[in-house]
């Protein structure tokens, strides 16, 4: 049988001839190596020569600033007290004296009440008393001459000491129809009108006493412990007025629904030129204190939750350092718990752990001690 190469075999035999020769003088690689020195590296080496490589990290380093912060309440003033001027006695107003707006001075009689039949209750008792006192004075006489007893005189004064009690309580009754102001205020509602009936405790007029005028506001309670009774404040009116004012008072607990402390502020101005109720802010200076001015950018958490900063020490080493915001202003965040001169990392810092040894390169966006 007569054997035929084709086409076909002579390409197979032709791939395998320059395979062949290839392998003859070709360089054998192992494991990923050449032999050349000028051959490309391969991936393992790169790999392990680039986890070799510190990570680098931009920090700044930090210096305390005076910082002066101001605690700002919302409020309303209010008068020093309002008081309804009360009826000691029950009848129907006969006159007011004062109307609204009105200045009215203590002392000053502000409603009078009909005396009814007071007057004559009145008489009544002074008959009485009258005629009792000639009676003790004729039984005094006939005591001397023993034709009364001591007996007849105990009663005869017992009788006498009530007529007077009875003159006294219908004198001091007709008084309690003048309704006197027990302070001094100006008159607003509510207030009653002439022909009303009054009973005991019921108010003829009520008065506002506005000297002195108080500035009252909620005080939050993150800042308890920087406001004292006695400091300074600033008040602004909504009217655009400004004063000044004394704190006199702050709640001894918090209001269970805002968290916040009631606090009074006195003001100093004559109380008359500023009405009650008027919506006002009050802002409290407080002194000056050293604290870290930072970027927020450069806060993180910790892995549970808590907020601060990642640092450098002197061995590279980062640290985590727990911060307390103190407030936040447009120029950034103002910050306690760190030292003088600590290096703050301002970019990487959430690609770095605690402990890790990285490579810090100053940043250059910010002036060192001038954060923000």
């Amino acid at each position: 049988m007569t054997f035929t190469i084709r086409g076909s075999h002579l390409v197979a035999i032709l791939i395998t001839a320059v395979i062949g020769v290839w392998m003859y003088y070709g360089e054998i690689e192992i494991g990923g190596q050449g032999e050349d020195s000028n051959d490309t590296k391969p991936i393992a080496q790169r790999v392990e020569e680039t986890s070799s490589d510190l990570f680098k990290v931009s920090y700044v380093t930090i210096a305390p600033q005076k910082r002066s912060r101001t605690v700002n309440l919302r409020g309303r003033t209010k008068a020093d007290a309002v008081i309804p001027i009360r009826a000691e006695t029950g009848g129907v107003l006969e006159k007011r004296h004062v109307n609204r707006g009105d200045f009215v001075k203590e002392g000053d009689l502000v409603c009078e009440i009909s005396s009814g039949a007071r007057i004559a209750n009145l008489e009544s008792a002074k008959t009485r008393l009258a005629q009792v006192q000639a009676d003790f004075a004729a039984n005094q006489k006939l005591l001397k001459k023993g034709f009364t007893t001591k007996s007849q005189m105990r009663q005869i004064q017992f009788d006498l000491n009530a007529a007077k009690a009875q003159v006294k309580q219908v004198e001091l009754e007709l008084s309690h129809t003048k309704i006197k102001a027990n302070a001094s205020g100006v008159v607003q509602d509510p207030i009653a009108s002439p022909g009303d009936v009054l009973a005991i405790g019921g108010a003829c007029v009520t008065l506002v006493d506005s000297d002195p005028m108080f500035f009252t506001g909620q005080l939050p309670e993150s800042d308890i412990d920087a406001v004292a009774k006695g400091m300074k404040a600033s008040i602004k009116l909504v009217t655009g007025e400004e004063t000044t004012g004394e704190i006199t008072y702050i709640a001894p607990s918090t209001d269970p629904q805002t968290r916040t402390f009631l606090t009074d502020i006195k003001l100093e101005s004559n109380g008359k030129k500023v009405r009650g109720g008027l919506t006002a802010s009050a802002a409290i200076k407080l002194e000056e204190t050293s604290s870290f001015r930072i970027s927020p950018s450069w806060l993180t958490l910790a892995d549970d939750g808590t907020l601060g900063v990642k640092t450098i020490d002197d061995q590279d080493k980062v640290q985590f350092n727990p911060v307390k915001v103190l407030s936040q202003t447009n120029d950034g965040f103002w910050i306690e718990g760190l030292e003088e001169g600590s290096r703050i990392i301002t970019l990487g810092q959430e690609y770095v752990v605690d402990g890790e040894t990285v490579e810090p390169v100053p940043d250059q966006k910010f002036a060192e001690g001038v954060q923000g």
